[in-house]
């Protein structure tokens, strides 16, 4: 059983990841901007050589900043437990916004001062870099790929884009990634010459790298082999979605929890490619696995043609949505539309007290509700369902509100799950009754 102790403990432990992971990036950036100044590349006399220098520090910081994106999106278990993958999401998606900043500071300081100092245009000094060999073309063609992944990333481009349209443009980071590090240890002097700054980039790019390797191709690949991940069965359900059970062996080794979610890759021939994050509908077994998934887009719709024996490649668990994170001795788990999935699961481990909150249309369109009535009823679980149109925040017109749906809400974590907007007023609500920071729990579906 979790004690209040226990349950402080571990609240105090994971700020301390959270933070000290957080710290890190910008001290591993002041390192690197030091070892460069040690070096000498700031102690110059002549301004235009000041400029020239600050632009190697610039990009110097866009390349920790991008070394800390591929560690965050790892995968890694260090990084799960500290900030879980939501947040990891978003830092990495702010991250390389300042990154990409940080590599025009770079290019074009560098291109300026080198083009004023040789009496070339800059169409001419750009031209000339191909002198120096072949990874000054890789390091302009991967700062094009940068441009585009970028531009892709921005809300009114993503907006209007399929998810899996975007993820293939997405995938020309790591190509970019690729075409800019030789620049960096064959042209740089600071790496070139060897030396302290050329082993602290050699261990960056072996820590970010090797995490990317480790948790993002062996091990699924290794689980894969392991776990031996099948479909079972495909389940329509009456409001449209589907269930999907997989069978394999020794599930319960893979550690996930009720709550979390993996990323699923379908292996038949028309989903190979495709990887697509689903929650656990249910706490997984030594032997089963569930998700349920609500017809979105072209490849969650398509879900309900899997074939039953078709193999499964999946990567997790993720996140901290979870008993884990709980800091207080009871829960309100709150809900809407296929945000169900995860409360569902956690419902049969629910701590004593716990109330459920589902936000639905209608009951025709609500997902597992019949199985969450019989879960909250075999528990003693206070549960709410909120049919009808949505009003302002996150309810109805009627205003309904955590405080007056549970009195003692602030005493307890409030976990939330559904569509982003939504999610962000139920958070707001919950602090306006009370609840600390630290026991707001989201799992905001969107991308």
């Amino acid at each position: 059983m979790t004690t209040a102790d226990d349950l402080a403990r571990r609240t105090t432990r994971r700020g301390w990841w959270r933070d000290g992971l957080e710290a890190s990036v910008y001290l591993v950036a002041a390192v690197g901007v030091a070892l460069f100044v040690a070096s000498g590349g700031l102690l110059v006399t002549e301004p235009i050589d000041h400029l020239y220098g600050v632009g190697r520090a610039a990009g110097i910081v866009a390349a920790v900043l991008v070394l800390t994106q591929i560690t965050l999106i790892s995968r890694a278990p260090f990084v799960e437990r500290a900030i879980g993958h939501d947040r990891a999401a978003a830092v990495h998606m702010r991250l390389g916004k300042a990154a990409f900043i940080l590599m025009l500071v770079h290019v074009a300081l560098i291109t300026i001062m080198s083009a004023s100092f040789d009496g070339r245009s800059l169409l001419e000094q750009t031209t000339a870099f191909w002198e120096l060999g072949w990874f000054m073309v890789a390091a302009q063609a991967g700062l094009g790929l940068f441009t585009i992944a970028v531009a892709t990333s921005l809300v009114i481009v993503r907006s209007r884009w399929r998810y899996e349209r975007w993820h293939a443009v997405h995938l020309l980071m790591y190509l970019a990634i690729a075409a800019v590090v030789p620049h960096q240890f064959l042209e740089g002097s600071t790496f070139r010459d060897g030396g302290a700054a050329w082993w602290f980039w050699l261990v960056l790019y072996t820590l970010a790298v090797g995490s990317f390797l480790a948790y993002r191709v062996v091990r699924p690949l290794a689980l894969l082999a392991r776990h031996d991940l099948r479909v079972a069965a495909v389940e329509p359900l009456p409001d449209g979605s589907t269930s999907v059970v997989m069978e394999g062996r020794a599930l319960d080794r893979l550690g996930a929890r009720a709550g979390q979610f993996l990323l699923w890759r379908f292996l038949d021939r028309d989903r190979w490619t495709q990887a697509h994050p689903y929650s656990l509908s249910r706490v997984p077994t030594a032997g089963t696995m569930r998700i349920t998934v609500k017809p979105s887009g072209d490849a969650s719709a398509a879900l309900k043609d899997l074939a039953v024996g078709t193999r499964v490649l999946a990567e997790g668990p993720l996140g901290v949505f979870s008993e884990v994170t709980r800091t207080a001795p009871g829960a309100v788990l709150v809900a809407a539309g296929i945000g169900v999935t995860p409360v569902r699961a956690m419902l049969e481990d629910a701590p004593d007290p716990c109330a459920v909150i589902l936000r639905v249309r209608s009951r025709a369109e609500a997902p597992l509700l019949d199985e969450v009535e019989a879960l909250a009823a075999e528990r003693g679980a206070d549960l709410h369902a909120i049919e009808g149109p949505r009003g302002r925040g996150w309810g109805t017109a009627a205003g309904e509100t955590l405080a007056a749906l549970v009195p003692d809400v602030a005493a307890r974590d409030v976990y939330v799950c559904g569509p982003v907007p939504w999610a962000d007023a139920v958070a707001a609500d919950a602090r306006a009754a009370g609840v600390p920071e630290d026991a707001i729990h989201r799992e905001r579906f969107g991308w």
